[in-house]
């Protein structure tokens, strides 16, 4: 009898992953599920500034975010400050709608430049 793998329930957050792959000398991020404080440690993990030593240039993808709270708006302008003192940057690419309205209200997408997909973000 094999293990069977039970369908997450709907109405439960989603659990967040974080992919991170190389683009030349840019540093990909793939978020998919919720950001929440719950969830949102693989995020500062992937955001943090030791391992991207030197010029650090970060996209983050957020196309697969279908929510996110301040903990994660928290980590993002922490990371872009970060990455700015470090004469790097940090970009977002993928926002959906939902996000983005969140992102907009507290000002995010004035601070932190947003691409409509990551192909944009990276040809920048």
């Amino acid at each position: 009898m094999g293990n069977a793998v039970k369908p997450q329930d709907p109405h439960l957050p989603q659990r967040m992953t974080v992919t991170s792959a190389n683009s030349g000398d840019v540093v990909v991020l793939t978020v998919s599920g919720e950001i929440d404080q719950a969830t949102v440690r693989p995020l500062v993990d992937g955001l943090d500034l030791g391992p991207l030593a030197g010029r650090p240039r970060v996209v983050v993808d957020l196309e697969r975010v279908s929510f996110m709270d301040s903990s994660g708006i928290n980590t993002l302008l922490t990371a872009h400050r970060g990455f700015t003192r470090a004469q790097g940057w940090l970009r977002l690419a993928g926002v959906p709608a939902s996000v983005h309205r969140t992102l907009r209200a507290v000002g995010v997408d004035e601070v932190i430049p947003s691409y409509a997909t990551l192909h944009e973000a990276l040809a920048v």
